[in-house]
């Protein structure tokens, strides 16, 4: 019932943002959009018909939300980094009976004319820090990573690192299978990713 859907880079602004992208991978990310209700905005670089890799930062230009925004981006206050990953499914509200308890309800969100489901803490903060994923419900039809930016890059594995790696590992075992996710036991918490470039294979973290 679930999958890969994307991975997220969060920054202070898409500038910086950007720029560890093209450190790292060699690659300008595309263009993303705007999301109204939380006062961000992103970057988004396909990395196939149904996978993305997605640049996140607080919109300085929008008007701030009347409530904390998502991925704890009103605490960012660091390097790029990615942060966190997302999983899709076609039914989000099933999901999260059995997910973790800190991954908040689904909250519909618009960017442009597209609109999804996805969870969101009432506090803004990601389960785990980040390690456990996020959950999203697309509208049916084709994934939206199928009209992002191409620029040839393809996801070969993402290792998710939390000392507490048992425990997403037992809440996602039963619905989520994909042999590019490790998820494994570490001291502190980290993700990253293999991504195969024009260049060669890249690791962006």
């Amino acid at each position: 019932m679930l999958r890969l859907d994307h991975i997220t880079v969060l920054a202070r602004t898409l500038e910086e943002g950007a720029a560890h992208v093209k450190a790292t991978l060699g690659i300008d990310m595309p263009e993303g959009g705007r999301h109204r209700q939380m006062g961000t905005h992103n970057l988004l670089l396909s990395l196939g018909s149904d996978l993305f890799l997605e640049v996140i930062a607080i919109d300085q230009k929008a008007q701030a939300p009347e409530r904390p925004r998502w991925f704890d981006l009103d605490r960012f206050d660091g390097e790029p980094v990615l942060k966190t990953w997302v999983l899709g499914t076609s039914d989000i509200e099933e999901i999260l009976k059995t997910a973790h308890p800190e991954s908040g309800r689904a909250t519909r969100i618009t960017r442009g004319e597209l609109s999804w489901l996805i969870s969101i803490a009432d506090t803004g903060e990601m389960p785990l820090e980040g390690a456990y994923p996020t959950l999203i419900e697309w509208p049916e039809g084709p994934h939206p990573a199928g009209r992002m930016g191409d620029r040839g890059c393809r996801l070969i594995n993402l290792t998710v690192e939390h000392p507490e790696a048992n425990e997403i590992a037992h809440r996602l075992d039963r619905d989520f299978k994909d042999d590019r996710v490790v998820v494994k036991t570490a001291l502190e918490m980290r993700l990253s990713a293999k991504i195969e470039t024009p260049d060669g294979v890249r690791v962006l973290a």
